[in-house]
């Protein structure tokens, strides 16, 4: 049973936490006039028919090529998470440092494929580029999270050490040790991340398994997505069959070697992108002057920053709201609250299936089907991450003590049982999704709707590489914002 403390809490945050639901659901509501919904694709349904009709009969494309594009994927993701692993570690360390929250927070905030495009103008397709483009993001990432398991670790053992014991020597023999089992389970789910990143790396060009997604879904061959899609969800669902403590050196160790070779990188561009490509324009000018710095920077704000950050901002919250009706939907069907172990087995597929497939590859094959709007976008981002937060509150439902007096009927359990008692670990888990959506929501611009993206992939278009700097900071500024908000409203629920 409960404390009486505990139940107190429960029932002061219970009526908090609602209201900021329905705020939620509310601003997703006013933004619905100003989203563009339409699907304008000619027969989006036959094409939906042969995307199924692709699942029922698989064509797998020559074995060779599928081997190096999985190896290529695999290499990619360890390699990435391997180095995040320990830059992440180190900053870490430093992570109570404001200069280094700030470095990590912009670093974090900045997606995979935006740090791909980046390196991509300098290295080409080089395996540098594949490994900085997962490795730098996942570094902010990691630095903030170890420094979090970190702080939470209890203080006891640490104050029993001699006074002159060093920082270091207290680390490696009190905190390390008690949080090294939560260290290596983020570990393991972040690599599961690395796979999903290292795929859809693919769609810049890189050689893994995104690469042939795009190129035999542009050529209408189905079958051979619906054989790629079902290996790469092989893929992730046997993760702990494949992965083990001796295998794990194993991919590290032979990640560097499957990666492919690339061009050879022309060090000549790396000097110049930084020296030139990313200083703005009126400054490389022959009479730089602070008015035509600003007619610039004005010019970019308002045709390009402007329109973009509001579509980033109205998608991210429509895409917000849905995610959490899906996640609630979909969290009972692996509760064992509300069927048994057999009756949970098609949930945790379809959980699998979902939050396996990265939003941006989602929303590809959708703007195939429906054509170029927010709606694809919308359904991608609430598919995944719905899933995902549905897959965290089912686990945490499981873990509910039902009352004696607990309803029967599965509905009735569900609407005043299981809900009310999981909604705050759900609302915690929305907000913490919520800089992860707006991040994603950024970058599917590149596939043609207009958010922020799209005008940072235009200016890469036109190698006008100072412009797309600064958006892509304007991006990052957005996400750190949202992130700075979910925490404020997370310590409001939590008081």
């Amino acid at each position: 049973m409960r404390s009486t403390k505990s139940m107190v809490n429960s029932n002061y945050h219970w009526p908090r936490g609602v209201r900021i639901g329905l705020w939620f659901i509310l601003l997703a509501l006013l933004c619905i006039p100003f989203a563009d919904m339409d699907i304008s694709s000619l027969d989006p349904w036959t094409d939906l028919g042969r995307l199924l009709q692709g699942f029922i009969s698989p064509q797998m494309m020559a074995f060779d090529i599928v081997i190096e594009a999985l190896l290529a994927t695999l290499a990619f993701a360890f390699g990435g998470v391997s180095l995040a692993v320990v830059c992440g570690f180190i900053l870490a360390l430093a992570f109570h440092h404001p200069l280094m929250r700030g470095l990590c927070a912009l670093m974090r905030s900045v997606h995979e494929l935006f740090w791909a495009l980046i390196f991509l103008q300098f290295f080409g397709l080089h395996p540098l580029t594949g490994l900085l483009a997962i490795a730098v993001p996942y570094s902010g990432i990691f630095a903030r999270m170890f420094a979090e398991i970190l702080d939470q670790v209890a203080k006891q053992p640490e104050q029993a050490l001699p006074a002159r014991t060093g920082y270091l020597s207290a680390l490696l023999y009190t905190r390390l040790p008690l949080a090294w089992p939560h260290l290596v389970s983020y570990t393991s789910y972040r690599l599961e991340c690395g796979i999903r990143s290292s795929a859809i790396l693919g769609f810049v060009g890189l050689p893994t398994l995104g690469y042939y997604l795009e190129s035999s879904f542009s050529q209408g061959y189905y079958p051979e997505v619906a054989a790629l899609l079902i290996l790469f969800y092989l893929l992730v669902a046997t993760k702990k069959l494949w992965l083990r403590r001796w295998t794990l050196p194993v991919f590290i160790v032979g990640s560097p070697f499957f990666m492919g070779e690339g061009m050879p990188i022309i060090w000549g561009n790396v000097w110049r992108f930084f020296s030139e490509d990313i200083v703005p324009a009126p400054l490389r000018a022959s009479d730089p002057s602070w008015a035509s710095l600003s007619d610039w920077g004005s010019n970019i704000l308002l045709q390009q920053a402007l329109p973009g950050i509001w579509n980033t901002l109205v998608l991210s919250q429509m895409a917000l709201a849905v995610t959490g009706i899906v996640a609630l939907c979909l969290f009972p069907l692996i509760s064992r609250h509300c069927f048994s172990a057999t009756g949970r087995l098609p949930g945790h597929i379809l959980l699998v299936i979902a939050r396996s497939t990265p939003e941006y590859l989602l929303a590809y094959i959708l703007l195939q089907l429906l054509g170029p709007s927010m709606l694809p976008a919308v359904i991608a981002l609430a598919i995944h991450n719905g899933a995902l937060i549905g897959y965290l509150t089912g686990r945490n439902s499981n873990e509910i003590k039902l009352r004696h007096d607990a309803p029967d009927r599965r509905l009735d359990r569900y609407c005043y049982e299981l809900l009310p008692r999981t909604y705050p670990a759900f609302l915690s888990f929305m907000l913490y999704r919520w800089e992860v959506i707006m991040r994603e929501t950024a970058i599917l611009g590149i596939l043609g709707i207009q958010t922020i993206g799209f005008f940072v992939d235009s200016a890469i278009q036109e190698i006008r590489f100072d412009v797309a700097l600064l958006l892509i900071l304007i991006a990052a500024m957005m996400n750190i914002m949202v992130d700075m908000i979910a925490r404020r409203i997370q310590q409001k629920v939590s008081n």
